[in-house]
């Protein structure tokens, strides 16, 4: 049960739009260039702030760059907000950063030289690094891990920093090698204090914890979620349970988020944004593009987190969308013909041929986008089930379902450089005029609907192609597409 009417967002929001009320990332995962793990984020003076680590090699994490932005579409980079040059302990391994203001100024924390056994006299584990603003440069707060050894099994990896607004005590969650703990942190941000019973670190290990603590507080009620699996497997996730107080027992209740072989892989290390004053919250995370081999090549996005009445999470569904709001096309491979973006849509010139496609792989799907004709005679259109492409003379397989400037709609499909059209219908068009075209392919049903989503201008049935990648398609013509997005049917999730 969803909470409320989500809304795309084309512009800067205004007074009426200041919930930020998306249903995922609307203009495009990933929402930042480049390859980045751990995201950590926070909301300073009604602006978001995402922290993050390079996705590369231990000896390569040297640094953390960090992303603002004032309404989750535009965002600003921010490099080396912190790096091993301000941490005299950290050599590698520098990752999982955790932002938090208290007292006036911005605390960082982080993981670094990834300590994998205990008592080895190798120097590492969980660092604090503070700064006078958001951007840093963030210097190194204490000359010493905060938390530089094991305790109840737990490896010094992963932390995450919560304020209780119920008294105002201040928590460190982390934990990694299948075991979590909790701990208290003294007014000074920079110490660890004790419990009642004297005692500085509680377990609070749930079933298949792996790594990557997280807690959120919402209407009362104590979220921890973590990520279990391998990193580098398909059962890589996010799982969660529910306490009626910060110290648990926490038990898992289920995983929220997974892989997607429609969407991407490798799912997990996740944070969590929340709009300030409202009941919007994001699931900020990594995950692996489709066409991905490398481990490293991980990218953050984030998608909508629903509750139900009674206060557990619903699976969070990752969608594929681009309104082009931010100017940019960061999930899309080209191949022929000069692409842009103009205006919020993504616009090709006049070229004998081109697409430009998403990192997906949907079979039953909803897939929707405007398409408008600029100049030329040819057929743009949406591709659909696409399974394999040239990428030296633009020809690919799969189906194309196009409109041209004289309103004619085509269903066909191609093989390499040989198109068969299956259906064509007229209607009235006007060059340069924008039209809303929707595939709906159920098995081997296919609809194409123009602008009335009642009533399909074309029905046929093909078995040709049942699975593949989605894009856009230009012939012969320049042309401007909008509003994309790429989900399965209704009924599927």
């Amino acid at each position: 049960m969803g909470l409320g009417k989500s809304k795309i967002i084309r512009n800067l929001p205004d007074e009426s739009q200041a919930a930020l009320d998306y249903t995922t990332s609307e203009a495009g995962n990933p929402f930042v260039e480049g390859w980045y793990r751990d995201p950590g984020s926070a909301t300073y003076d009604g602006v978001f702030w995402v922290y993050a680590a390079p996705s590369s090699a231990s000896e390569d994490q040297t640094y953390i760059d960090s992303f603002s932005s004032p309404d989750l579409i535009h965002w600003t980079k921010h490099p080396n907000v912190l790096t091993i040059a301000n941490v005299a302990w950290a050599t590698k391994a520098l990752r999982a950063p955790v932002p938090i203001s208290r007292n006036g100024k911005y605390y960082l924390y982080f993981s670094a030289n990834d300590i994998e056994e205990d008592n080895t006299g190798v120097v590492g584990g969980i660092g604090v690094a503070v700064a006078d603003k958001p951007e840093g440069p963030y210097v190194d707060a204490i000359g010493k891990p905060l938390i530089g050894g094991y305790h109840n099994g737990a490896q010094p990896t992963d932390p995450d920093v919560f304020v209780d607004d119920a008294d105002g005590k201040v928590y460190i969650y982390y934990g990694g090698h299948s075991h979590a703990n909790v701990a208290i942190l003294d007014e000074d941000m920079t110490s660890i204090g004790v419990f009642d019973n004297g005692t500085a670190f509680k377990e609070i290990s749930p079933k298949n914890y792996g790594e990557g603590s997280k807690i959120i507080k919402r209407s009362g009620i104590y979220y921890f979620m973590w990520s279990e699996g391998g990193q580098a497997s398909p059962d890589y996730c996010v799982s969660y349970a529910m306490a009626d107080n910060p110290l648990g027992p926490f038990d898992r209740l289920g995983k929220i988020l997974q892989r997607d072989s429609a969407v991407a892989q490798e799912i997990g290390h996740h944070s969590v944004i929340h709009v300030p004053d409202t009941d919007v919250w994001y699931m900020l995370y990594h995950r692996q593009p489709l066409s991905q081999s490398e481990e490293n090549h991980r990218i953050i996005a984030y998608d909508r987190i629903y509750f139900n009445g009674d206060g557990t999470i619903q699976p969070v569904n990752m969608l594929v969308k681009d309104n082009f709001a931010d100017g940019n096309m960061l999930d899309w491979t080209t191949y022929g013909g000069e692409w842009s973006v103009e205006d919020q849509r993504l616009a090709v010139k006049n070229t004998g041929g081109g697409m430009a496609m998403l990192d997906t792989d949907f079979s039953d799907l909803v897939f929707d986008a405007t398409v408008a004709t600029t100049s030329g005679n040819g057929h743009p259109g949406l591709l659909f089930r696409v399974t394999e492409l040239s990428k030296e003379t633009y020809k690919y397989k799969g189906y194309k379902a196009a409109i041209s400037p004289t309103g004619v709609i085509t269903f066909g499909k191609a093989d390499l450089g040989t198109f068969t059209d299956l259906a064509q219908t007229r209607m009235d068009m006007a060059m340069g005029e924008e039209y809303h075209v929707r595939v709906v392919a159920i098995g081997s049903e296919i609809k194409i609907f123009v602008n009335d989503m009642d009533t399909a201008k074309i029905t046929f049935s093909d078995e040709s192609f049942t699975t593949g990648a989605n894009g856009v398609r230009v012939f012969n013509a320049a042309a401007k597409f909008g509003f994309v997005s790429v989900a399965k049917p209704q009924s599927q999730g």
